[in-house]
């Protein structure tokens, strides 16, 4: 799991700074919601709500387009599982970054070199993810609740500072599975008896449900 997640760090890292360096100025900046609000403040009038409104869906539109294309790159240089991420009202961005985990260094490789620019233009870090929404936050509680009642008494409760991976739940560390790991009798016990609340976690996490709860 951290080996996974370094691997996400160092190529997130490596597209942020290919942005920089064929842009030569640094990534372009994405305004928040409340920054282009704030541009597109004007003196009070019947129009400026108005045209505030149109100014912060026009920036958010255009952050989602610059996601697309950066995931569209992604995806025609070797992992073509890879998902748009979803962009949330609040400006938050969610990306199943599994397949870029799961891609061979080669595909990473070509990545790094074809979208650096893009996905620095949208912001994009495949290796960071916002705090768990409160929504995927209970369903996790419920299921660990439930894994440490058949068995498991090391299971914690997640946080919304919990790592998860979007489609995926908050999974189990290593000190939280028991000897012998998934293949253990009481592992599969439990997770046969929690089964429900767990597939109720991953559906809370999926990229559907996350662009709701942020």
């Amino acid at each position: 799991m951290r080996k996974s997640r370094y691997v996400l760090a160092v190529l997130a890292g490596a597209l942020l700074v290919a942005g920089c360096a064929s842009s030569g100025s640094g990534p372009a900046a994405v305004p928040s919601l409340s920054q282009a609000a704030g541009q597109g403040s004007q003196p009070a009038s019947q129009g400026a709500s108005g045209s505030q409104a149109a100014s912060t869906q026009g920036s958010w539109s255009g952050r989602a387009a610059e996601l697309h294309a950066a995931a569209q790159c992604i995806r025609q240089h070797g992992i073509p599982a890879y998902s748009d991420p979803v962009l949330t009202a609040s400006g938050g961005v969610y990306s199943d970054s599994r397949p870029i985990q799961d891609a061979p260094q080669s595909a990473t490789n070509a990545v790094q070199q074809a979208c650096g620019t893009l996905a620095a233009r949208a912001g994009l870090n495949p290796g960071s993810e916002p705090p768990a929404p409160p929504q995927l936050v209970q369903a996790g509680v419920r299921s660990a609740e439930c894994m440490r009642a058949h068995g498991l008494p090391n299971v914690q409760d997640p946080t919304a500072q919990t790592n998860y991976a979007p489609g995926h739940g908050f999974g189990l560390s290593g000190n939280e599975v028991p000897a012998g790991g998934k293949a253990n009798p009481v592992y599969q016990a439990a997770a046969h008896a929690c089964r429900s609340l767990l597939d109720a976690e991953i559906r809370a996490s999926t990229l559907a449900s996350l662009a709701n709860d942020g």
